[in-house]
Order: C-alpha cells, then sequence, then structure tokens
C-alpha cells in the first residue's frame, strides 16, 4: 500500500492543503507545534474515522470552522482508491456527513463511516488498532510494545497475523460442540421415549387383533343380512294379511276400525313392554357393569396409594404427586449441572494434558536442536583454536626475523621509511652529482679540443702563454673528483637499496605480526565467545529437558484428574438416569390415578342411567296400564261385532298379521342389538387401525429420529476435530511466527546495535523478549537504557513490520511505514544506528516510509523533504515539499535543537 495524496480542509492547523506522497523515505519537518503530525494523524483518520482519534470529533476541525474535509488518496495491490470524509458542526456537536471510498475502475464503492471501515479493515486485515501497532509509531508510544504485557504483546501480534481469527473459530466450534452435545443428549431420550412407545405398541398384538375383529364383524353381517331377509319376509305376509282384512273393509268398517284400534293398542302396548324389557336388560347390562366398574375401582385403588376414589382424595393425592415430581427435577437439574461439570472439567483438564505434552514435545525438540547446535559451536570452536595455534606458530616465525635486525618490532615501518628517505637523498645528491659531472666533461672537452687547435678555451685567443690555459687542469681536477664522488654515491645507493629491501621486508613482517594479533584477538574472542556460547546452548538443552519432564508429569497427572473427574460425570450420569426412571414412574402414577377417577365417573354415568331407565320403565308401566283397560273396552265392541264379520278369515288374517308383526318387532330388536354390536366392532375396528396408523407413525418418527441421532453424533465428531484444528493451526502458526520474527529482530537488532554489549534476542512462545549479553547474561528489556530500549522497539516494530508483509505464505498487504518523532529518546549515535535501520527497511521492500523529525541525519537520508510552517498570526499550517532534502542548508533553516511533541 502507499500513500499518493492527502489534501486537508480545515483539519486541525491547516486551512487549504494539498500534498503528494511518493515511494521512497519522505521527512516531514519543521518547528515545534508546526503541525507535523497532523498530516499523519489526517492519513490514519481518513483511513479508520473515528477509530482513529485518541479524542473526538470536535478535536479534528479547525477552530471556528462549521466543517472539514479530508481526502486521501492511495495504491494498494495495483488499484488506486479514494477516500473522502466531510464533517460539518451543529450546534456544539461535529458530525460525520460524508464518507465514501470509490476504486479508480469504479468496481468498488463504499458509502457510510462503518462500512468505509470495514472495507479498508478487510483490505488491510486490520483494524485501527492493529495499524498503529504495526506500522504507525506515533509520538511518545516508541516502548508500547516493550512496556506491554506479555498477554497484551501476544494478542497484538495474534490479531496483527489473524491468528486471533483462528482463536474465535475455535471457541466458535467449542460452542458448536456444546449445542450439538446438548442437542444431541435430548434426541436420544425422545428416541428412547419412542422406541418404549413402539416396544409398548407392538407388544399389543394389533394386526391379529385386528384380523380377529374383522373375522367377527363379517360374520356379524353376515347373521345381519339373514336377519333382514326374514324381516322382508315377515312384512311380506303382514303385508297380505292385511290385504285380506281390507277385502272384508266395506261391511265391516267399523270392526275394522275398532280391530285396527285394538291392534295399534295391542302393538303399542306389546312395543312398550318390549322397550320396557330392553330398559330392563339395559338395566341389568348396566348394573352388571357397575359390578365389574366397582371390581376395577378396587383393583385401581391398590395401585394408587389412595383409601377410597373421593375427587378431594384424589386431588390429594395428584398434589403430592405434584410436589414429589418438583423436588425430582429439582434434584434432576442440579444433578445434570453437576455431571456436566465433571465432564467440562474432564474436557478442559485432557485439553491441557495435551497442551503440556505438546509443549514438552516441543522444549525436547529444541533441546536436540540445541545440542546440534552446541555439536557445530564445538566443531567451530576446534576449527578457531586450531587456527590460532597456526597463527601462534607463524607469528613466533615473523618475530625471528628480528632477531639480527637493526630495529625492534614496532620500529620497522619508521626504520623503512628513514632508509628510504637515505636513499632518495643519495639518488637526489647522484642526480645532482652526474649533472654537474656532464658539464664539467662537457666543459673538459671544449677545452681540450680548442687547445688541440691552438686557441684558448675562453676567449678563443692563441693559447700560447695564456693564462686559462691553467684552468683547465683545475677542470680535469674537477672531473676527477666529481667522478670519485660519483662512485662513493653510486656504492652508497647500493648499500642502501639492499638496506631499503631488508627494511621493507621488516615492514612488512611487522604489518604481518600486527595483524595476526588483530586476528589471535578477534580469534581469542571467538573462542570465548564460542565456548561460552557452547556451555550456554548445553545447559540451556539441559533446563528444556527438565522442563520438559516436568510438563510430562503435569501431563500424566492432569490426564489421571481428567479421567477421574470423567468417572464421577458417568456416575452422576446414572443418577440422571435414576432420577428420570422416577419421574416416568410418577407419570405411570399419574395415570393410573386417572384410570380410577375415569373409572369412578364411569361408575356415576353408570348409576345415573340406571336412575334414568328405572324411571322410564315405570312409566311405561303406567301407560300400558291405561292402555290395557282401554283395550279391554275394545275388545268387549269387537266381540259385539264379529257375528257380522266372516270370523275365521278375519281370525285367520290377524293371526298372520300378529305372528307377522310380532316377528317382524323381535327382530327389529335383534337387528338393532346387532346393528349396536357391530357399530361396536367398526369402533373397535377403527380405534386398532388407528393405533396401527400410530405405530407406524412412531416407527417413521423414530427412524427419522435415529437418522437424525446419527447425523448429530457425526456432526459432533466433526466439530470436535474443527475445534482441534483450529487450535493446532493457530500454535503451529504461532511457532512458526515466533521462530520467523526472532529472527527478524536479531537480524534487524545486530544491525542497527552493531557493539559488542550484546549478543543476541530471544522470544519465547508466549511472546516473551529477553535480551542475551555477550557473556550470555539475560537481561529484561526494561534493564536497557532509555536510547537501547528505544531502539529495540523501533526493531521490534520493524520486524513484525517485516514479518507482517512477508506473511507466512506470500506477502500480506501492509500500509506505509510511519515513524512519528522517534529519535525523542535517542542520542546521535543511536540517531545513526536508526538511519541505518530505515535504510535496512527500505532495502527489505517498504515502498514508503513516512518520518516525522528534526534530525539533520534523517533529513539528509530522505528521498523527499516536506516544509511545514505555522503562520503565528494566522496561526494556520502550510506544506512545502524541498527541491534537494539531502542540503544542510534546508535542515539548518528549520533549526530546533529540541525535540518535543508538535
Amino acid at each position: 500500500m502507499r500513500f499518493d495524496r492527502l489534501r486537508l480542509r480545515n483539519f486541525k492547523p491547516y486551512a487549504d492543503t494539498d500534498l503528494r506522497l511518493s515511494e521512497g523515505v519522505t521527512v516531514i519537518h519543521g518547528l515545534n507545534g508546526s503541525g507535523k503530525s497532523s498530516l499523519l494523524e489526517a492519513c490514519f483518520f481518513a483511513l479508520y474515522g473515528s477509530k482513529a482519534l485518541d479524542g473526538t470529533l470536535a478535536d479534528v476541525v479547525t477552530n471556528g470552522a462549521e466543517e472539514a474535509e479530508v481526502e486521501l488518496w492511495f495504491t494498494h495491490d495495483g488499484r488506486s482508491y479514494h477516500v473522502r470524509r466531510e464533517l460539518k458542526r451543529y450546534g456544539d456537536q461535529i458530525q460525520t456527513t460524508t464518507c465514501t471510498l470509490e476504486s479508480d475502475d469504479g468496481d468498488v464503492h463504499r458509502d457510510g463511516a462503518t462500512d468505509v471501515r470495514g472495507f479498508v479493515s478487510d483490505l488491510l486485515r486490520m483494524d485501527a488498532e492493529a495499524f498503529v501497532n504495526c506500522a504507525y509509531v506515533r509520538q511518545g508510544e516508541v516502548n508500547k510494545l516493550i512496556n506491554a504485557t506479555p498477554t497484551e504483546r501476544q494478542d497484538m501480534i495474534d490479531d496483527l497475523l489473524q491468528l486471533g481469527t483462528l482463536e474465535e473459530y475455535r471457541e466458535r466450534a467449542g460452542d458448536a460442540r456444546l449445542g450439538v452435545e446438548d442437542v444431541l443428549s435430548e434426541r436420544r431420550g425422545a428416541l428412547s421415549n419412542l422406541d418404549e412407545q413402539v416396544e409398548a405398541k407392538e407388544g399389543k398384538d394389533l394386526h391379529d387383533t385386528l384380523n380377529s375383529l374383522r373375522s367377527d364383524l363379517s360374520d356379524l353381517d353376515a347373521k345381519i343380512e339373514n336377519y333382514e331377509d326374514q324381516k322382508a319376509s315377515a312384512e311380506s305376509t303382514r303385508e297380505e294379511a292385511r290385504e285380506v282384512l281390507d277385502e272384508q273393509e266395506e261391511r265391516r268398517e267399523e270392526l275394522e276400525t275398532l280391530e285396527s284400534e285394538i291392534a295399534d293398542l295391542e302393538e303399542t302396548i306389546r312395543e312398550d313392554e318390549a322397550e320396557r324389557e330392553r330398559l330392563g336388560d339395559r338395566v341389568a347390562d348396566l348394573r352388571d357393569r357397575i359390578e365389574e366398574l366397582e371390581a376395577t375401582l378396587s383393583d385401581r385403588l391398590d395401585g394408587v396409594a389412595v383409601d377410597d376414589a373421593d375427587p378431594e382424595t384424589i386431588a390429594a393425592r395428584r398434589e403430592r404427586l405434584d410436589e414429589r415430581e418438583d423436588e425430582i427435577r429439582e434434584e434432576l437439574r442440579e444433578v445434570r449441572s453437576q455431571a456436566d461439570a465433571y465432564a467440562t472439567q474432564s474436557e478442559n483438564l485432557a485439553e491441557k494434558a495435551e497442551e503440556a505434552e505438546s509443549r514438552a514435545a516441543e522444549k525436547r525438540e529444541r533441546a536436540a536442536e540445541l545440542e546440534d547446535d552446541a555439536e557445530e559451536a564445538a566443531e567451530t570452536l576446534a576449527e578457531r583454536e586450531e587456527q590460532l595455534s597456526k597463527l601462534q606458530a607463524e607469528r613466533e616465525a615473523k618475530r625471528a626475523a628480528f632477531d639480527d635486525a637493526p630495529v625492534d618490532v614496532g620500529e620497522a615501518s619508521a626504520h623503512r621509511d628513514s632508509v628510504s628517505a637515505d636513499l632518495d637523498d643519495v639518488r637526489a645528491e647522484i642526480r645532482e652529482t652526474s649533472n654537474e659531472l656532464a658539464a664539467a666533461r662537457s666543459s673538459v672537452e671544449e677545452a681540450e679540443d680548442l687547445l688541440s687547435e691552438g686557441k684558448c678555451p675562453e676567449c678563443g685567443q692563441p693559447v700560447e702563454n695564456s693564462p686559462h690555459v691553467d684552468a683547465l687542469e683545475a677542470d680535469r681536477e674537477r672531473v676527477a673528483d666529481l667522478e670519485a664522488d660519483l662512485s662513493d654515491l653510486n656504492d652508497r645507493e647500493a648499500e642502501l637499496e639492499a638496506k631499503l629491501e631488508r627494511a621493507e621486508a621488516l615492514a612488512e613482517a611487522e604489518n604481518r605480526l600486527a595483524q595476526i594479533e588483530d586476528t589471535r584477538d578477534l580469534l581469542a574472542d571467538g573462542i570465548a565467545e564460542k565456548e561460552a556460547e557452547l556451555e550456554e546452548k548445553r545447559e540451556r538443552a539441559e533446563r528444556l529437558r527438565e522442563e520438559a519432564e516436568e510438563l510430562a508429569a503435569d501431563a500424566e497427572e492432569k490426564r489421571d484428574h481428567a479421567d477421574r473427574q470423567a468417572e464421577k460425570a458417568a456416575e452422576t450420569r446414572e443418577t440422571v438416569a435414576d432420577l428420570e426412571a422416577d419421574l416416568s414412574d410418577l407419570e405411570d402414577a399419574r395415570d393410573r390415578l386417572d384410570a380410577v377417577e375415569s373409572t369412578r365417573e364411569a361408575i356415576e354415568d353408570a348409576e345415573d342411567e340406571v336412575d334414568r331407565l328405572a324411571e322410564k320403565r315405570a312409566d311405561i308401566a303406567d301407560r300400558n296400564e291405561e292402555r290395557r283397560e282401554f283395550l279391554a273396552s275394545k275388545r268387549s265392541r269387537r266381540d259385539e261385532l264379529r257375528e257380522a264379520v266372516d270370523e275365521e278369515a278375519v281370525e285367520s288374517a290377524r293371526e298372520r298379521l300378529a305372528n307377522a308383526e310380532d316377528y317382524i318387532e323381535k327382530v327389529t330388536d335383534a337387528l338393532a342389538s346387532l346393528r349396536e354390536r357391530r357399530d361396536d366392532l367398526t369402533s373397535r375396528i377403527g380405534a386398532v387401525e388407528n393405533e396401527i396408523e400410530e405405530l407406524e407413525s412412531l416407527r417413521e418418527r423414530r427412524d427419522a429420529l435415529a437418522a437424525r441421532v446419527e447425523e448429530l453424533e457425526a456432526l459432533h465428531g466433526e466439530t470436535e476435530e474443527l475445534e482441534a484444528m483450529y487450535g493446532d493451526l493457530r500454535a503451529e502458526l504461532r511457532r512458526a511466527n515466533v521462530e520467523s520474527l526472532e529472527r527478524m529482530l536479531n537480524e534487524t537488532f545486530e544491525l542497527v546495535y552493531g557493539n559488542d554489549a550484546y549478543s543476541h534476542i530471544e522470544l519465547d512462545g508466549e511472546y516473551e523478549l529477553t535480551v542475551y549479553q555477550k557473556d550470555g547474561e539475560p537481561l529484561d528489556p526494561e534493564q536497557l537504557s532509555g536510547g537501547e530500549r528505544a531502539l529495540f522497539n523501533l526493531s521490534l516494530r520493524c520486524a513484525i513490520y517485516r514479518l507482517l508483509a512477508e506473511g507466512i505464505e506470500g506477502a500480506a498487504p501492509t500500509p506505509p511505514l510511519i515513524l512519528d518523532e522517534p529519535t525523542v529518546f535517542l542520542d546521535s549515535g543511536h540517531v545513526s544506528r536508526l538511519a541505518d535501520l530505515v535504510e535496512e527497511m527500505r532495502g527489505f521492500g517498504v515502498r514508503q516510509i513516512l518520518i516525522v523529525s528534526h534530525d539533520d541525519e534523517l533529513v539528509g537520508a530522505a528521498d523527499d523533504l516536506v516544509r511545514v510552517e505555522k503562520d503565528p498570526t494566522s496561526n494556520r499550517s502550510t506544506v512545502e515539499r524541498a527541491d534537494d532534502p539531502s542540503l544542510a542548508a534546508v535542515a539548518g533553516e528549520f533549526g530546533d535543537p529540541e525535540r518535543a511533541d508538535d
């Protein structure tokens, strides 16, 4: 990610500012209080809104302004984005009126502060808090990570590396597993209940019962059909007799009418008597039924623990059952809760045991690695000792060269320089003497030539008796002297050259001795360091093995405790089963009470029916007595009229009619009884068929529930595996992150803190930091000096940034690296190392680094320099880009030696 452009309107001290940013290192420079940090805060605010503020929105808007606007253009993953936020003042409140984010290709559009912040968090894989923990080192927070507790540091780094999400997923999987366990337990109970219901209904042999009832119904239908045929025959006979009687109707109209009335009366009496007889049979049946119900009631009372079937007695018994049920259910809830607690404790202890075993394995593996490192260190130590021995031999040989030398060790270079100077002087004299000799020889030769011609070598006059001839001899002596001097000088040169060769050999030996001494010191230090390292690694390996054994013992103890808790859970579940059985017994008792109550009500209903039927029979008897008296008078009148009619034919017809009607009456009663029995059989068949349908429905529900239980069991296993997978994945990723972060931190710290005081930094699996001195002594980072601690924290921040940028499985999206006044706690030496750190981050491929600083050295290392000035009159800030950030004059223009919060 790279910031490209920032535009501000009424944001803090900026009235209207438009700043373009480029790749590389940009240093924002200016006087204290000029508004440098506000530029970085504006970028942060553009991305995350109010979440990026320490205060409120009111702190953002320039004093006296009614609205403010922030726009940020940035590039990420080859795509350009533009964020725009507008704020307006409404009375005493400041509200965000516009918040949008768009991409250059139009594929991305977000509207609203929450939507934009969520998109940025997803894009960078970090929220505002993670942003300041990774990429934005705010002013005064350089020591934030070192001052954090290991747990806080662990949460910060885990969140940056998305490991907190894995823990959230693992907890969700655990919640899902517990939810599945609850549903599975409920479904298993329901399945057991259905199995009991199916077994109970299957024990009734419903199909055999149905076949038997259907057979009885078939026989009954055949009997009813036969009776209906006979009734039809009797009705035919009755009709024939009536026809005979009708033939004499004209002659015996009165007699016929009378006979009809008599017949009607007789028929009514017979019907009422038959009805009375049926009612009597019904009363007898009801009394038999009452006796049966009373016997049943007596039997049922024996099974319900009450003395009688009185409603108040039954109600009191039911109330006691309800109270007992409440007690059992309360106890059942407590026991179930206890069982769940034991099971949870067992699972937690088992998980802790596995975690301890895992940590023990890791420590054993680390101990093995340390032992391997120790072996390598031992080999290196042997190699260095052998090299030291060879250097010692060479040193003795080189020192032997000075045994017969004119100088001692340490004087060879000066001696060589002295001989070289003497040689140079001799050679200069040789050149000078040679020149003089050549000139002298030339003069002598010229004079001798003139003499041979008889002329003076000086004036050209005849040389005879000339005073100048005597000067030639002196010149010849001069040549001889110069030749002697030159010979001496040549001998001196040869002697000095030999001496210089010897001096150079001595100087070379002396230099080599100095090199040997330096190398010996380095090797001696290296040997001591390796010896310390070897001892330290072996001690650490031994400690790790001891810790591994302790963890293994702890794991075994926790596993035993987990087994004990699991046994307690099983015992408690047995108690749950007993209590559930007690509840089932209570339900059975209620069913028996219901049976007693229904039997009592049936007896009362039957007794009421007997009283009603007895009253009805008495009414029928009274009416028939009146009818018999009326019939007697009718018969008397009939006897008087018989003399006028064919008595035999009439009698025969009447006899047939009476027989037919009597038979019809009887067969009608029989048919009614048979039809009643048929209706009862049909009802019973329907009831059995309904029970069969219920049985099939129960079987279907049981099969569906069994399939559901099987699915839930499979799902429970999957959730357990998923929960374990997320936990293992988080542990593995954290281990890989710790190793990578430790390596990167040591690389960075070695670069920026290159002295002999510290050897390395160790980061354990809980993100606990330890600094080791060269002598192997561990230090807490808090024990470092202020400058060292600040530099240490910057190294840690940059290592975290590198880890996040490089990622575990390829590069991850990262924002620019932002340092706000990182030199506050640093002296000049540490600032130089900070500059090295910045350069290193560039070497690691960080595309953009933004720094707020007063320091000239950081200014000189910048690719771009942004100058910030504040107008003291208007109290408004402006920005200006410098053409050449490396010019000291530019830095000097802002020269303020203090480093304070702007």
